[in-house]
């Protein structure tokens, strides 16, 4: 019986890096953080939408599961975007994890990383998709 023998794989943003890595690589790395964890930033975020409801112990449980693995690759993407020294490629990087955070609905650090952001291009793009990180 395999179910019971399943070994769980580590997350991207768990795996070691061999060695240094370039920027180039670096940014393919925090897309691709980006993406195994946007499903669960979309229930996370979604999660918020039903915060009054009754909930089951197995759905918070689960819920809390989603909120740590969000987080989790979110911090992991944000160190190896610190790391990265082409300004462009950096403010590219921080765009994928503003997009992961309003996915999650965490808009408070959702605006923290928008402000990183130097590119004028780039930030008037997020601020078209999203008009509410705009300075209030």
């Amino acid at each position: 019986m395999r179910w019971f023998n399943k070994v769980e794989q580590a997350e991207i943003w768990e795996r070691p890096i061999e060695g240094p890595i370039g920027d180039i690589e670096a940014a393919h790395r925090i897309r691709e953080i980006c993406r195994a964890a946007a499903g669960s930033a979309e229930k996370v975020g979604g999660s918020a939408d039903r915060a009054g409801s009754q909930k089951r112990i197995s759905d918070i449980e689960k819920g809390r599961r989603e909120s740590e693995r969000y987080e989790r690759a979110a911090r992991a993407a944000m160190e190896i975007a610190m790391k990265v020294s082409d300004d462009l490629l950096r403010d590219a990087a921080v765009r994928q994890i503003v997009e992961l955070c309003l996915a999650a609905r965490d808009t408070k650090t959702a605006r923290i990383l928008f402000r990183a952001i130097q590119a004028a291009s780039i930030k008037q793009a997020v601020l078209t998709e999203h008009p509410a990180l705009e300075e209030q």
